[in-house]
């Protein structure tokens, strides 16, 4: 038999084996961290609940400050109507203070 039709074959079959096993590797590294994040989805989901939590408290709060203002809105509106005895406009309601 001739050295040459061993050796060629085995020039081209090691390579091609080496990148076969590598490629089925990384394949499976790939196919292994694809399901590493369905694992922590309960961490996730834990996080996005606490975020909703925070994110609808300051919605109350916003909402608790809207109304504080309409009330004093309302309260300042009703306020300049009422005038002291014997003032006929807003600016003879002013009183001195002193410096």
């Amino acid at each position: 038999m001739q050295p040459e039709v061993v050796i060629v074959p085995v020039v081209f079959a090691i390579p091609a084996i080496v990148i076969v096993v590598r490629m089925a590797l990384k394949h499976k590294e790939r196919m292994a961290a694809l399901e590493a994040p369905a694992q922590s989805n309960a961490a996730l989901d834990a996080r996005l609940s606490r975020i909703e939590e925070a994110v609808e408290t300051i919605a109350v709060e916003i909402e608790r400050m809207g109304e504080g203002q309409r009330f004093v809105t309302k309260l300042l509106a009703e306020g300049a109507g009422r005038l002291p005895d014997g003032s006929k406009d807003a600016a003879s309601a002013r009183v001195p203070t002193p410096r």
